[in-house]
């Protein structure tokens, strides 16, 4: 005789390792692993890229391009997701990515190289908006807090062996190896993502009809927001040899930036109005705070102290292991969301400034090590609260279209602040002495922007 089910059984949470979500898992976390190998090894050899194709005042336009064009190709892969599901997207930016890296790996000139970060871009743009629709259908509520601390932990092997990797690789063959040598994994990589995409071609919602649906006016809206980035970028770069161009393109890049940005977003997110708008709001301000120093850390480290790319490399090595750290404590959901996104903030401010005395003379570069891992636990804290906050505050038709949104801010806030740094850096010269100053102003400016996330967080709050 069985014995009678109990009615006040405890409630099981959904594993994400369990049968039912099993593939779906591994093939998110197996290509995140693979695009995250490229972005940790990337920092690590752009100063050699820049001195062997004599283009060191382009170093923030390289990191730029491929930011630039990751915003158009979000709204565009949001808006996708939404009508027709997540694999299409899904498959094509792999695909686009993978060709930037071929491109990137044989460039003899900075053009081209320049042009294939723009292309690796575009893939990663539309790859990274179809793995959060993915994971907004795929995993219920009470899973996602789990996957994304996950999608996180994905960074932590390529965090201990990408930078110093690249470094090595730099150091004893070429930096062309780095890009080159991650395209034979993507054949086994699509292989066994073929299972986890087999069952999740199709949208799961009705389409949603607001102004943030209709394909013609938000891509148009997307390409005016990435031309007027990059004007803003190019104006700032030209302003100190052409300052009438470059004031002229900066503020075309203004106008068209207001066009264009407030049609990609959810109505009052400039004016950081309470809950959704804010939230969405602050990836871009954490993104602009941490990504604006971090590219300039194996710049810093290599001309001032004389740092090897491999041993630079360490530094962008514990930040994404502090990442990881602080994305696993905000799945046990100690804090409420607004506390750990202005938690986050807090940290990379810290972070950030403490990163600064690295350039001092008397003091060792080794002290931007445990500088980044607080900057990357607030990262970690913070941009992964803001994912799972978001997906709980976006009705289910309209996924695609925050993701969406959530990526444009990323990528526009890490754009706009490297590309500034990168013109700062242009200013003030490039020089050992030189680069420390232009280091310490950058710190200082996106500490500033830290601090400004951390006095907002609270209106994440509905």
């Amino acid at each position: 005789m069985t014995a009678p089910k109990t009615l006040d059984a405890s409630y099981q949470p959904p594993r994400i390792f369990g049968a039912r979500y099993r593939s779906a898992t591994l093939g998110i976390l197996l290509v995140m692993t693979l695009v995250a190998f490229e972005g940790m090894s990337v920092g690590v050899v752009m100063p050699v890229v820049s001195q062997e194709l004599r283009a060191l005042n382009l170093y923030g336009i390289s990191f730029s391009a491929f930011l630039i064009a990751s915003l158009f190709a979000n709204v565009v892969a949001g808006l996708w997701s939404d009508r027709r599901g997540h694999r299409a997207p899904f498959l094509v930016g792999v695909v686009l990515f993978v060709l930037g890296m071929a491109l990137a790996g044989a460039a003899r000139a900075i053009e081209v190289f320049v042009a294939a970060r723009a292309l690796q871009g575009l893939g990663a743009g539309v790859t990274f908006v179809a793995i959060l629709v993915m994971i907004a259908r795929t995993y219920p509520p009470d899973a996602r807090p789990k996957i994304f601390a996950a999608l996180s932990a994905a960074w932590v092997v390529p965090a201990m062996v990408g930078p110093s990797v690249a470094g090595l690789v730099a150091d004893r063959l070429s930096w062309r190896g780095v890009f080159l040598g991650i395209i034979p994994l993507v054949l086994p990589a699509l292989i066994m993502l073929r299972p986890a995409l087999r069952h999740s071609g199709g949208a799961e919602a009705e389409p949603a009809t607001g102004p943030r649906s209709r394909p013609l006016p938000m891509a148009l809206a997307a390409a005016a927001t990435a031309a007027g980035a990059g004007l803003v970028l190019y104006g700032i770069e030209e302003l100190r040899t052409a300052p009438v161009i470059g004031g002229v393109a900066s503020a075309a890049g203004l106008a068209l930036l207001g066009l264009g940005l407030p049609r990609l977003l959810p109505p009052g997110a400039l004016r950081f109005r309470r809950g959704l708008p804010t939230t969405i709001m602050m990836r871009g301000v954490l993104s602009a705070g941490f990504f604006g120093v971090n590219a300039f850390i194996p710049l810093a480290l290599q001309e001032v102290k004389d740092f090897s790319p491999a041993a630079a490399g360490l530094a962008l090595t514990t930040g994404a292991l502090g990442w990881s750290t602080g994305s696993f404590l905000q799945s046990r959901r100690t804090a409420e969301p607004h506390a750990r996104i202005r938690l986050g903030a807090l940290c990379v401010t810290t972070g950030s400034l403490v990163t600064l005395l690295a350039v001092l003379p008397g003091v060792t570069g080794w002290v931007a090590v445990p500088a980044w891992i607080v900057a990357g636990f607030g990262m970690g804290l913070g941009m992964t609260t803001v994912s799972v906050t978001t997906m709980k505050q976006s009705p289910a038709n309209e996924q695609g279209a925050n993701s969406a949104a959530l990526a444009v801010t990323d990528m526009l806030g890490s754009a706009l602040s490297i590309g500034a740094g990168g013109a700062l850096v242009n200013v003030i010269g490039h020089r050992p002495e030189q680069i420390a100053t232009g280091f310490i102003v950058i710190v200082c400016l996106m500490a500033a922007v830290g601090l400004t996330g951390t006095i907002l967080a609270g209106r994440v709050r509905d």
